[in-house]
């Protein structure tokens, strides 16, 4: 499910670059709506934000943490990220898989399997993935931290080679 907003300025959204490249944020007044894997370009960046950022009002000013964080959370710092999400548009299955999802402690890793039994669904391995694909807060919900329970990196919508990179990056880091 999609929501859609129809009020201009309800929405606000900042394009920032990083070491890894720009990042795109989208916020509604009740929490982050969407973050955006490093990109070529801030038009990309916006762009990956979905339909919704062209009702979003240019609001970086409002972000200033956020960014701050993501930045030093890309030049290898080890951040925490306990923003207030606005996950009205997911269904109750994604929002138990992202919540659980955004436990696993920096430099770790956890399989499909361990957080379908984290959320007493114990056969929904394959949905639980599901879910991590369509995880609109890239980082946030640190959903590449979850590979698959033979050590392989299983899937991620940022591909492979990110999903690589950025458990490299948090493997070099002590914890927060």
């Amino acid at each position: 499910m999609v929501r859609r907003y129809g009020v201009t300025g309800e929405l606000r959204y900042a394009a920032f670059d990083t070491e890894m490249g720009w990042v795109g944020i989208l916020a509604s007044a009740r929490g982050l709506l969407g973050t955006t894997l490093p990109r070529s370009s801030a038009e990309e960046a916006r762009t990956l934000l979905g339909a919704n950022v062209g009702k979003a009002s240019w609001a970086p000013q409002e972000f200033t943490d956020l960014m701050a964080r993501l930045r030093a959370y890309f030049a290898g710092g080890s951040v925490a990220f306990s923003d207030k999400l606005d996950l009205g548009g997911a269904t109750a299955f994604q929002r138990k898989v992202w919540a659980m999802t955004r436990l696993i402690p920096y430099g770790e890793t956890r399989s499909y399997l361990w957080l379908a039994r984290q959320i007493r669904q114990p056969r929904t391995a394959r949905a639980v993935g599901q879910a991590l694909a369509r995880n609109p807060l890239a980082i946030i919900v640190p959903c590449h931290r979850v590979i698959a329970s033979d050590g392989s990196l299983g899937g991620f919508g940022g591909g492979l080679a990110m999903k690589q990179r950025l458990l490299r990056l948090e493997a070099g880091r002590p914890r927060p």
